[in-house]
């Protein structure tokens, strides 16, 4: 068999680092000329994170293909540069809602649908279908997310156990990630939790082949071989993932680790040098900026900052291309009001305004867009973002002053931002129809969609290009019978779809920089290649510090 399969697992407790540490692997691996994809197994019941709240759940990564996904997948491409799809993430609910389709339509033939086989073949099936076609991997890489001892995790564990024995041990390789903390009143790590990690994954059948142990500092060397003994290990399979300051470290860590060195070996992959010199300039050029710039990111759900996972590494990416750090200043929008803007971003060089979803925090985000409209403040609207940057100028220029979205005030005469009854799908080439009322899962304009940059603006001095393709996640648009009011008063639509209909990207030409997208650029953007509109819009913040 041509693709050969890594399986990730954790132990312990969550957030270890289990996404960054496969998206580090796959990335080493990439360097010694193998192709890599991973893919997420997920097992919580909901079908997709789509309708999962941010706070419980973080990011909602978008595809190409439209998939609702983990933010895990978010780390896989930027670290591998290769677009992931709907069979790079699964979850416990889309494998049953499959498995009882089957049942329903009589696939089974009557037999008894049971979590083995039934549940665990459809998890099989999922990961196999990495391998297919002509273009398969030398490498998938597999995360099984949740912790070891989770009932939830079983089924998926239990699958990653069989297909051990159905690919033959040559083509599979077990990764455990654990913790080793370190008592500082003690002066020493402590081995026996990852013990006991190890003990719960072999009560499943599950014998790992490497141990990942994160902790603060690198494990000594007496410690690995207590650690491969207890755990039945080799001494040189057990490997340090510590703490770094730039998570686009680790790939480096890793190599100086032999990490890599050790999954080749045991997976017989083909004997390369690893060439790590963009690694390696990238982790440079991190380390030894020219400058700093300060955003301001104003949201609801700035409590939990991996709700903003993407957004984040695309504003690091943009710092990268121009040699500044970017200090990111996280802002409530719901205590944002027209008295307290001059003291909130005082010091800031540039204003973003995320996407979100429901009414709370709206009027904090208007008030941040005036404030950067007035004070000639770079401003980037992302998806919402956009739609209050349309509301703040309809009302405060277009003196449309009840101006406001239909998704917050349906009785508004003025609505700049509605709900289409149908709109035109250029991936399927079909008309589609839209329902508020309708489930609320996998109901929006989601996935990649081609862009029509307008020459002479903004979004063309950031593209270079006169038509692009950017992904999508929302149900409301811009209402084009406000089109023409708000071009009379200055506002400029530099990105529109193919047929003209829908808006994509307005922006003011009288400004330094103000801009908004439609779009989610940030999920496009990447460590060694930013996004165009990201780069653009650190350059200016650059600009307006100096």
């Amino acid at each position: 068999m041509k693709t050969k399969y890594i399986f990730v697992t954790g132990g312990v407790l969550s957030s270890l680092g289990k996404g960054l540490s496969a998206a580090s692997l796959g990335a080493l691996l990439q360097t010694r000329s193998l192709s890599v994809t991973i893919q997420k197994l997920d097992p919580y019941i909901n079908v997709d994170p789509g309708t999962m709240n941010p706070f419980q759940h973080g990011e909602v990564f978008v595809t190409d293909d439209g998939a609702e996904t983990d933010l895990d997948l978010g780390h896989y491409e930027r670290y591998l540069d290769v677009p992931m799809t709907h069979k790079n993430n699964t979850t416990s609910g889309a494998i049953y809602n499959s498995v009882i389709a089957k049942e329903r339509r009589g696939d089974y033939l009557g037999a008894t649908v049971q979590v083995i086989p039934h549940i665990t073949d459809e998890i099989k099936s999922k990961v196999l279908s990495l391998a297919e076609g002509e273009d398969a991997p030398d490498v998938a890489i597999i995360e099984i997310g949740g912790t070891v001892g989770d009932i939830e995790g079983l089924p998926f564990l239990e699958a990653i156990r069989q297909l051990r024995s159905d690919l033959g041990r040559d083509n599979c390789l077990n990764i455990h990630l654990t913790l080793v903390p370190y008592l500082r009143y003690a002066g020493e790590h402590k081995t026996k939790p990852t013990q006991h990690s190890v003990k719960e994954l072999l009560s499943i059948g599950i014998q790992p082949d490497i141990i990942l142990c994160r902790c603060e500092q690198s494990i000594p060397q007496e410690m690995r071989r207590k650690i491969a003994l207890f755990c039945n290990v080799d001494q040189d399979a057990v490997f340090s993932a510590v703490d770094v300051k730039n998570i686009y470290e680790l790939p480096l860590k890793f190599y100086e680790e032999g990490f890599d060195q050790k999954v080749a070996i045991m997976l017989r992959l083909p004997a390369r040098n690893a060439r790590l010199d963009a690694w390696e300039k990238l982790v440079h050029d991190c380390a030894d900026p020219r400058g700093n710039v300060t955003i301001a990111i104003v949201g609801k759900y700035v409590e939990l900052k991996e709700a903003y996972k993407s957004l984040h590494e695309a504003l690091v990416h943009g710092g990268v291309a121009n040699r500044v750090s970017v200090e990111l200043r996280y802002v409530n929008s719901e205590t944002v009001d027209e008295t307290n803007v001059v003291s909130l971003f005082k010091g800031c060089d540039g204003i973003l305004v995320p996407g979100g979803f429901g009414y709370r925090g709206v009027e904090g985000k208007i008030a941040a867009i005036r404030y950067a409209r007035e004070n000639r403040v770079p401003f980037f609207g992302i998806c919402l973002g956009m739609q209050c940057a349309v509301i703040e100028f309809a009302r405060n220029v277009a003196l449309l002053n009840d101006a406001n979205s239909e998704e917050f005030n349906q009785l508004s005469e003025h609505k700049v931002i509605y709900l289409m009854a149908e709109w035109f799908d250029f991936r399927t080439k079909n008309v589609e129809k839209r329902d508020a009322a309708s489930d609320k899962g996998g109901t929006m304009r989601l996935g990649a969609y081609p862009c029509k940059i307008l020459p002479e603006t903004k979004a063309y001095a950031s593209y270079l290009k006169p038509s692009v393709e950017e992904r999508h996640r929302h149900r409301y648009e811009f209402n084009n019978a406000f089109r023409e009011i708000l071009m009379q008063k200055g506002m400029l639509f530099s990105g529109v779809s193919p047929d003209d209909s829908l808006v994509e990207i307005m922006e003011l030409p009288d400004h330094p920089w103000f801009l908004g997208c439609q779009f989610h650029p940030e999920f496009k953007s990447r460590p060694m290649d930013a996004h165009p509109l990201f780069r653009e819009f650190i350059k200016a913040a650059k600009k307006y510090a100096e």
